[in-house]
């Protein structure tokens, strides 16, 4: 599926917060090898580039329309075009690190401890994935897909559950690592425009539903699913709208 790295950068800088405080939370000085899984647009990657300038980095996605933007803006990054559920770098890095990607991938209690697997003793795995799927941001999504002609297409493209509880990823990767940190933040977006919440939707989950739809059909789509979030997240009088969004935060050391 082809991404919109403009669109997903729309709100880049609510996107790159959770990167920014997740990074800060790797006690590391001097990590030689790191690796940014699902890196997108690069934006979290230029975090890993400039807080380590020796380190050898590698920004790892499938979409080619986000390695291009990101190969532009940081031509001292490795970038490298692959599926990064069944990616695996060349030996163990001292970082493996990835924001906001992994919730795309099933089979969460195979991959983590395939991911830890990637880590050299002493690493660290690095983890953020969005967590709000059961808010109405999403909920509303699927309710949009139930009334829509489309629905027997649109219905297996919708992310069920893609996130487990924090105990969840903690049972799986405390046999492998030996510091295990998990929690979850709530980022409270206030945004602005005409239906926001929609705009930073396309940038993301609603996109696949949108490039299934014949083309006369994707604005009635938009037009409902807008109408619904509007009136589950109301714009103030000021002419924002508050937009809370839950994350879940990995941290564990090898």
């Amino acid at each position: 599926m082809p991404w919109d790295p403009a669109q997903y950068l729309r709100f880049g800088g609510y996107r790159t917060r959770p990167a920014i405080d997740l990074l800060a939370r790797v006690p590391l000085a001097a990590p030689r090898t790191v690796y940014d899984l699902g890196c997108g647009p690069g934006n979290a990657t230029r975090l890993l580039r400039e807080r380590w300038p020796a380190a050898h980095v590698t920004g790892v996605d499938a979409s080619e329309e986000m390695l291009t933007r990101a190969r532009a803006s940081r031509p001292d990054v490795d970038w490298v075009l692959a599926d990064i559920a069944s990616w695996r770098p060349p030996r163990p890095a001292d970082v493996v690190f990835s924001n906001a990607a992994l919730h795309w991938l099933g089979d969460h209690a195979r991959l983590f401890p395939a991911l830890a697997a990637q880590v050299a003793p002493g690493g660290v795995l690095a983890v953020q994935m969005p967590d709000g799927f059961h808010d109405p941001w999403h909920t509303l999504m699927h309710e949009a897909v139930r009334e829509s002609p489309y629905r027997e297409k649109l219905e297996p493209l919708l992310l069920v559950d893609p996130v487990g509880p924090p105990s969840f990823y903690f049972d799986l990767l405390s046999p492998h690592m030996r510091d295990v940190d998990v929690w979850t933040t709530i980022y409270l977006h206030v945004l602005e425009g005409g239906d926001p919440i929609m705009e930073w939707t396309k940038g993301s989950a609603l996109k696949p539903l949108l490039d299934a739809l014949p083309e006369s059909e994707r604005a009635p789509f938009e037009s409902r699913y807008a109408e619904l979030v509007r009136a589950a997240y109301p714009r103030r009088a000021d002419g924002t709208t508050l937009f809370p969004f839950q994350r879940l935060f990995i941290v564990a050391v090898r």
